[in-house]
């Protein structure tokens, strides 16, 4: 008898290959899903790094641009290009700073020792027709006087009270400004060795994926900086139509209310909501009149911009459709909130961007003469050459009607014949009459 070997192979059915099959897709998952936990909770960790380097980087982008027209127009080495942009912005940045503190200070000394507010009777005469609004909506509890009358009490009286406050927001902002001053100087060299890192990024790049990476890096330029550009349009769009509507009613400090407005507006998920304000608030304590049609204006300004403009803007910016910039904006602050929402549109366009690159690679478009020389190259390591027709501009003593009838010839020619059609083409040709070969 012979001996039956110890080890047998299991021949497994179509259904056992199915459900093995399945159950392989499952566990790759899983375990998928657990590597991506444990990266995200590292990365967590180190999420405060990561977003300096990522606002350098962001800072470093804006202003790239810049120095590059500066090194084409003057021609100034880059160095010295980029150092003088952070130089202006610099200068920029310390100007506005000073400029909005003295307007602030300004307005508020002048509303504080303004007549009308430290005149009883005639801050309540003021405040009357708006209290009769109020009361029109239900809000008859609230003494829009009382509310005024305390916080200018507060305010010209309170000033001890802020030492504390203003004490702790000093010791806070010398945080704050350590990690925008690193900020500033690791943006200052990525902007003067962006060439270099990146050429050192490609070098590490596999050979095998260096056009996927090229892909990424004009995806991220294109996507960021439409962005950007779509952000500051919208943003110089709602300063206009917070300088006409303190224009119209006139209203004082409106270049301080229309660039508030314009700045929120920049300000990608957050400063929309909140933009509306400085007009508004400027039409209540100075001209209460005028502070429900100023209102009217900014909402309406708000609406259409918010609801029509920025999603297309945003779609011809990054190019994407504004269902999917929507969607992205929707996905992003479920994932991660305020963060989330903000990227959402330019991560968005970076994955449009993969998805369609890899969808053409996959799908071959080109011609069946096209794929025959392609296969035969590859097969035989020499380029072929594939003939085309004629066309018109191009090739000499050809003109547009010819193009045309070759075309129509070739078309005609290429088109399958039937088969009773052929059986007719044999019967009417004229039989062989080639000479026999000689023996």
């Amino acid at each position: 008898m012979s001996e039956q070997p110890a080890w047998m192979p299991v021949r497994l059915s179509d259904r056992d290959h199915r459900w093995l099959s399945a159950l392989l897709i499952l566990a790759t998952l899983t375990f998928a899903f657990v590597v991506i936990d444990y990266a995200g909770k590292y990365l967590a960790f180190f999420n405060d790094v990561i977003m300096v380097f990522f606002l350098a980087w962001l800072l470093a982008f804006i202003l790239s641009p810049i120095a590059n027209g500066l090194v084409h127009l003057f021609r100034v080495p880059r160095a010295i290009a980029v150092v003088i942009v952070y130089s202006l912005l610099i200068i920029i940045l310390v100007s506005a700073v000073l400029l909005i503190a003295q307007q602030l200070y300004s307005s508020i000394n002048n509303l504080i020792h303004d007549p009308a507010f430290n005149d009883p009777e005639h801050l309540r005469k003021m405040l009357d027709p708006l209290q009769a609004r109020l009361n029109d909506l239900g809000g008859s509890r609230i003494s829009l006087y009382d509310q005024v009358n305390q916080l200018l009490t507060n305010l010209k009286n309170g000033a001890s009270d802020l030492t504390r406050p203003l004490g702790d927001i000093a010791v806070a902002s010398i945080g704050i400004f350590g990690n925008m001053l690193f900020i500033f100087f690791l943006s200052l060299y990525m902007a003067v060795d962006r060439e270099r890192i990146a050429r050192f990024l490609f070098r590490i790049v596999p050979v095998n994926y260096t056009d996927e990476a090229q892909l990424l890096e004009q995806s991220v330029s294109r996507s960021f900086g439409g962005f950007l550009r779509g952000e500051a349009l919208m943003g110089i769009m709602y300063g206009l139509i917070a300088m006409v509507a303190s224009g119209l009613f006139g209203l004082p400090y409106m270049p301080v209310a229309a660039v508030s407005s314009g700045v929120l507006q920049m300000i990608p998920f957050f400063g929309p909501f909140v933009s509306w304000m400085p007009p508004v608030l400027m039409a209540i304590f100075l001209r209460p009149d005028a502070a429900l049609p100023v209102l009217i204006i900014m909402v309406a300004g708000w609406f259409v911009l918010m609801n029509i403009v920025q999603p297309r803007l945003m779609a011809e910016a990054v190019g994407l459709h504004p269902v999917v910039v929507l969607g992205s904006v929707m996905i992003g602050s479920k994932i991660d909130g305020i963060p989330g929402a903000i990227f959402a549109v330019p991560i968005a366009a970076v994955i449009a961007a993969f998805f369609f690159y890899y969808l053409g690679r996959n799908r071959d478009v080109a011609s069946v003469a096209l794929r025959a020389a392609r296969r035969v190259e590859e097969r035989e390591g020499h380029p072929i050459r594939v003939p085309r027709l004629p066309q018109a501009g191009v090739d000499e003593d050809v003109d547009e009607t010819t193009t045309a009838v070759v075309a129509t010839t070739v078309r005609r020619r290429a088109r399958p014949a039937s088969a009773a059609t052929s059986q007719a083409r044999k019967k009417a040709a004229p039989p062989d009459q080639s000479p026999e070969p000689a023996p």
